[in-house]
């Protein structure tokens, strides 16, 4: 199954991220007060989840979608076993 390409929006993100890491290094390499730093980084981590959680969320409604309303149980249980599997690397913190 094809990955949804339409990823644009994250994509934009993900460079915006770019430049606050990138912002977080120089304010690190100039010795920047340590709240001003913990304070980017916590903003990065933020817009992390968000791309996570719209990526995630198309995901379900497309790739998974399909994937169920499809004859290979295969399939179904690859998908099934895969959001398992995530969800289980996320309360773990991985």
């Amino acid at each position: 199954m094809k990955a949804n390409p339409n990823h644009t929006d994250n994509m934009a993100a993900l460079k915006r991220i770019e430049g606050q890491v990138r912002g977080i290094q120089k304010m690190t390499e100039d010795r920047k007060y340590c709240i001003d730093i913990l304070n980017q980084i916590s903003a990065v981590k933020g817009a992390l989840g968000r791309v996570e959680e719209n990526i995630l969320e198309k995901h379900l409604r497309h790739c998974v979608t399909e994937a169920v309303r499809g004859t290979s149980e295969k399939e179904k249980k690859q998908k099934l076993d895969e959001i398992i599997k995530l969800i289980q690397q996320t309360r773990r913190g991985k």
